[in-house]
């Protein structure tokens, strides 16, 4: 049997921006509402102007950021839309197998143990009665 053929797909950019936890972080603040290149280089103390300006490239090209121009700044804002296509591609197909694998099993178990909560509620009553005789 071949080895599958792998293809570059159109998300591997943002899956690139999103390994970074720099970047990640530079998301949260961005999430918060849009700030200049300024306001997000002093949020980084330990990373250089260029340096911060190169993981906005990154986010740039993943289009999770959008940059326009005001005069003299640079304003980023946050483009939540490649994060919300990882979600439907990726997370959300595995949310519903998992969500109905989960309702399976809890129906199983209270099938298997209907009584259970009655015995919770029975030594709970004990134990408050134990503690109300101390």
């Amino acid at each position: 049997m071949p080895a599958p053929v792998i293809t570059a797909d159109k998300l591997d950019p943002v899956w690139k921006a999103l390994s970074d936890p720099t970047r990640r972080a530079m998301l949260d603040i961005l999430r918060a509402g849009p700030r200049t290149t300024t306001e997000l280089v002093d949020s980084f103390p330990r990373l250089s102007r260029f340096g911060v300006m190169k993981h906005v490239d990154v986010l740039r090209k993943a289009a999770l950021v959008q940059t326009r121009e005001v005069g003299r700044q640079r304003v980023n804002s946050l483009n939540a839309v490649p994060i919300r296509q990882i979600y439907e591609r990726w997370v959300g197909p595995f949310q519903e197998l998992w969500t109905g694998h989960l309702l399976g099993l809890k129906q199983s178990i209270e099938q298997e143990s209907p009584g259970r909560k009655r015995n919770r509620s029975l030594r709970s009553k004990k134990t408050r009665s134990n503690k109300t005789k101390e």
